[in-house]
This record gives structure tokens, C-alpha cells and sequence, in this order.
């Protein structure tokens, strides 16, 4: 052995423990720290520095890493170019999805095992649900952890879904418990936008099981909602925490031509961005500029008497926010975010011997998706925590996925004599 192999084997030992460290302490502390993120950037930026020539040796997936390396540049150079276009207020945390083709490359170089992250998330939802009910219960009207109360249910639903599909095999029952902490700490958050993604999750995981007949399991499902209706019927306080009695008054006073209410500043804020859009296809109002849109096409926020919801900060949907303040090259590059990382996701299911209910692809076609539906009512990219935990998981993701794809083409492939 050389001495660079016999220098090289401490240090890549250590690497890939810090690697194993840092897939625990991304789900496991993001929410239980209030910089909670802080740990796994630190250990990952000591993992690369211990092997950095481990960790750029991509050659076997260099298209993929290409194809998200190059989406993660569109973004922050449409970003930019629309900063530097419009008043120069900064582009947001668009900056950090330059962590995507990092972490890809690191995960598939150092080989952390899935089952650290698993052990993270389960302990995340555990912090996580004691945090809401420990908030909820000392007087606080919504669980927040230590932010946003959306930021907070959606992080808490991308944890579940890693605690559902990257279970180890014979722990289903830890899965059951991951979504039971996960859906309290999502009631107790009161944050409405994240039920859609949580009641797919629900619908995949049974419905796609194979347990038993198909009745069976449209059975299961019928009675897993009847006891999460049961149980907000049940639990004095839990109608309001989920904000039910607000939702029907929303909708009463949108109905009215009323739209000072969550629903309806949304419902307002969508139609203004579909206005923006068409008068400023190929630029937008300006990266961080919607409430500029707002002021434009809105006569209640017209001063002196411009209303509070004028100035919410971003339009509260992905869609409308990228497409109204950058036009179509930001809406291009937000599909291509989605997108991109979507195709390469449902290509690894697709593959002999995959597990479409369980592992590494399954779960990162959940991830994908679930982000997408929480984008529908709110910006995720206009928070950071968002930004960085969609980066890091699906980067991780595709990594430990192209590396399980290449292991078993190896092991399937015919053997030449």
C-alpha cells in the first residue's frame, strides 16, 4: 500500500463516520435547535475537507450531477440577474440550493447509510411534537418551534415522509408512530397548507402498501381519517388549533367580496401575480418585489390607506411568487427545480427490483411532491430552513439513490466467461 492509501484510510474512515453524524443531525435537530441546521453544515463541510478527492470523484454520475448542478446555477442566475435588474434587495436563500450538487456528490462518494437518517427523523418528530404540545399547552395560539409556524408543519411533514418510506424492513410500527407524532405536531401547528401533502402521504403509504385486498386497504384509510375527525371532534380545543371555524368564515367573506382573511389575501395575492405576469412576462416585478405587484395592481393598497395584507412579503405560492417577480425565466427554472430531481427519482422506481412503497427513491418522489403541494398556498423557497432542508434531503436522496442504482445493476448484471 502507497502512503498516500495508508493516509487516506484514517481520514476516509473518519469522513464517512461524520457523514453518518451529519444524515442524524439533519432531520433530528433542524427543528430542535434554533440553529439547528448549523451541525449537519458543519459536519458535512468536515467530511469533504477529510477526503475532498473521494468526494469529487463523480465521474459515474456525472449526467445527473450535471443536469442538478445546472438547475441549482438556473435558479440562483435568474435570481440574481433579477436582483440586479430591480432594486438590488438580495435574492432571498436561493444562494443555499448550491448544497444540492454538493451533497449529492458527498453522499454518493462517502456512502452514509440511510438508516441514520431514519434514526433522525423518528428523533426529530419526537422533539418536534413535545416542542408544539409544550407551546400549545403553555398558552401559544400555534406551535412554531423556534420560527415560522409553516416553516415548522412543513419541515415536520418532510420528516414524516423520510420516517414512512426510509423505515428499515419489520418497522412498520415505528413508521405508524413517526406519522401519529408527525400529524399532532402538524394539528398543533394550525397551519392548514400542509394537510394536503399529509393526506397523500396517508393515501400512498396504505393504498400502496399490498397489505391484503384493495378493500381492505381503502378500509384502513377510511378509518385513519375517521379517527383524525373523531379525534378533532374529540379533543376540546383541536377545531380551533386547526383554525376549521376560521377556514368557513374565510370562505363566507370571500364569498361577500371580502378578502381581508387568510384565504382570501391568498385568493387576492394569486390574482395580483397573474396580473404581474402578464404585464411583465419575461422579467417580472423584481426578485423579493411582490408587494411592489401588490401596490401596482391592488386599489386597497394604494396609500395612504393601503391595508395590512399589502404587505405579506411574497405571494404565499411558489407558482405565483417566481412567476410575477422574475416572469417565465423563473417560473422555467422553478419547474426545472421540481422537475429535474422528479424524473430522476420515478427513473430509480422504475427499476427492476425497486420498492415503490419503501426506500430511497419512493422517498424521494414523497419528498418532491409533498413540497410541491405545501408551495401551492405558500413560498417555500422565501424562507431559508425550507430552502436548505429541500437542498440537503434531495441531494442526500439522489446520492444514496444513484449509488443503490449502480449496486444493483452491478450485482444483476450477466457475467461475461
Amino acid at each position: 500500500m502507497s502512503d498516500t492509501g495508508q493516509a487516506e484510510g484514517p481520514r476516509l474512515r473518519w469522513a464517512r463516520r461524520c457523514a453518518d453524524w451529519a444524515l442524524w443531525c439533519l432531520p433530528a435537530l433542524t427543528l430542535t435547535l434554533p440553529k439547528g441546521l448549523l451541525p449537519f453544515g458543519l459536519l458535512l463541510l468536515l467530511s469533504t475537507l477529510l477526503v475532498p478527492g473521494v468526494v469529487g470523484r463523480v465521474r459515474r454520475i456525472a449526467t445527473p450531477m450535471a443536469l442538478v448542478g445546472g438547475v441549482a446555477l438556473l435558479a440562483i442566475a435568474v435570481a440574481f440577474a433579477s436582483d440586479r435588474l430591480s432594486s438590488g434587495e438580495g435574492i432571498d436563500s436561493r444562494d443555499r440550493l448550491l448544497v444540492l450538487p454538493w451533497v449529492m456528490a458527498w453522499a454518493w462518494a462517502l456512502q452514509p447509510s440511510l438508516l441514520w437518517l431514519w434514526r433522525g427523523a423518528m428523533a426529530g418528530l419526537c422533539f418536534a411534537v413535545l416542542l408544539a404540545l409544550a407551546q400549545v399547552l403553555g398558552g401559544a395560539g400555534r406551535a412554531s418551534g423556534w420560527g415560522n409556524a409553516i416553516v415548522f408543519a412543513d419541515v415536520v411533514l418532510l420528516l414524516t415522509v423520510v420516517a414512512v418510506f426510509c423505515r428499515p424492513p419489520g418497522s412498520w410500527h415505528w413508521a405508524v408512530f413517526g406519522v401519529v407524532c408527525g400529524t399532532v405536531a402538524i394539528l398543533c401547528s394550525g397551519t392548514r397548507g400542509a394537510w394536503p401533502g399529509l393526506l397523500v402521504l396517508l393515501g400512498v403509504v396504505v393504498l400502496g402498501s399490498g397489505w391484503q385486498s384493495w378493500r381492505y386497504r381503502m378500509l384502513l384509510l377510511a378509518t385513519g381519517l375517521a379517527g383524525i375527525v373523531a379525534l378533532v371532534g374529540v379533543v376540546p380545543g383541536m377545531s380551533s388549533q386547526m383554525r376549521l371555524t376560521e377556514l368557513q368564515q374565510d370562505i363566507e367573506r370571500i364569498d361577500a367580496g371580502d378578502h381581508d382573511s387568510s384565504v382570501g389575501a391568498r385568493v387576492e395575492r394569486l390574482h395580483v401575480a397573474i396580473a404581474a405576469f402578464r404585464e411583465r412576462p419575461w422579467t417580472g416585478v423584481g426578485i423579493g418585489q411582490f408587494d411592489r405587484a401588490m401596490l401596482e395592481h391592488l386599489p386597497a393598497c394604494q396609500p395612504p390607506e393601503a391595508v395590512a395584507r399589502c404587505h405579506l412579503g411574497h405571494a404565499h405560492n411558489d407558482l405565483a411568487e417566481w412567476a410575477a417577480t422574475m416572469g417565465v425565466p423563473g417560473l422555467l427554472s422553478l419547474l426545472l427545480l421540481y422537475g429535474v430531481p422528479l424524473v430522476l427519482f420515478v427513473r430509480m422506481v422504475r427499476c427492476p427490483g425497486a420498492s415503490r412503497v419503501r426506500g430511497i427513491a419512493a422517498c424521494g418522489v414523497m419528498v418532491v411532491t409533498v413540497f410541491v403541494l405545501c408551495g401551492f398556498t405558500q413560498s417555500m423557497f422565501a424562507h431559508q430552513t425550507t430552502t436548505s432542508v429541500y437542498a440537503s434531503l434531495v441531494g442526500i436522496l439522489l446520492g444514496l439513490g444513484l449509488r443503490e442504482e449502480a449496486r444493483r445493476t452491478r450485482i444483476t448484471a450477466p457475467k461475461i466467461r
